[in-house]
């Protein structure tokens, strides 16, 4: 399969048996339309809405470790940073981090919208990526993960540390936060028929 992604997943995907192409967003649609790639990924429903992803495509896959979430993030030199008094550090310190959190409760409301624009308006289909191609990209990315660990201490590093934190947080998510799918079903699913007296 040709594929568009880029960063660490080119490996993962590639690692998976994909013709990887790591091509800049706004070419992703112009190459699916002209049959140079057969599947690509970008972001979010709202940036697949924005790029023209349901002008070329019908077919959405959901789920998927290589990118099962977002960080919005505001970059400094730092070298500039440092120079400044520390009030002003705090000042960008603290917008940085509101911006950042209201940015993130946006993009919630935003792509839950055109989620829901996908699939009536421009009637995309979606489909849960399988358990299979899940666990698969799990031991892809444990092969990625050694090879780049055996060349890279600071991979190595920060990877360790990422595995430890993630061992700590997820176990207490997992055993602490029920899952949404019940509740959703009782308020939101089907309700069956009422039964005739």
């Amino acid at each position: 399969m040709k594929y568009r992604t880029v960063g660490i997943s080119i490996d993962l995907f590639t690692g998976m048996g994909a013709a990887v192409n790591a091509l800049p967003g706004g070419e992703i649609v112009p190459a699916i339309d002209r049959g140079l790639l057969d599947a690509a990924e970008f972001n979010n429903a709202t940036s697949d809405r924005i790029l023209g992803f349901p002008d070329v495509s019908k077919v959405c896959m959901l789920q998927s470790y290589h990118q099962n979430g977002e960080q919005f993030e505001i970059t400094f030199n730092k070298t500039k940073y440092d120079a400044l008094p520390a009030k002003m550090k705090a000042i960008i310190e603290n917008a940085v981090e509101a911006a950042s959190a209201d940015m993130s409760w946006k993009a919630i409301n935003r792509y839950s919208q055109d989620y829901i624009e996908l699939q009536t308006k421009d009637k995309v289909r979606f489909y849960k990526t399988p358990d299979s191609v899940l666990q698969k990209q799990l031991e892809v990315f444990d092969q990625v993960d050694n090879k780049k660990s055996a060349e890279n201490p600071m991979w190595k590093e920060i990877t360790e540390s990422q595995k430890k934190y993630a061992e700590r947080t997820v176990r207490w998510y997992l055993d602490t936060q029920v899952g949404a799918r019940m509740a959703y079903n009782y308020y939101f699913g089907k309700k069956p028929a009422a039964k005739k007296a």
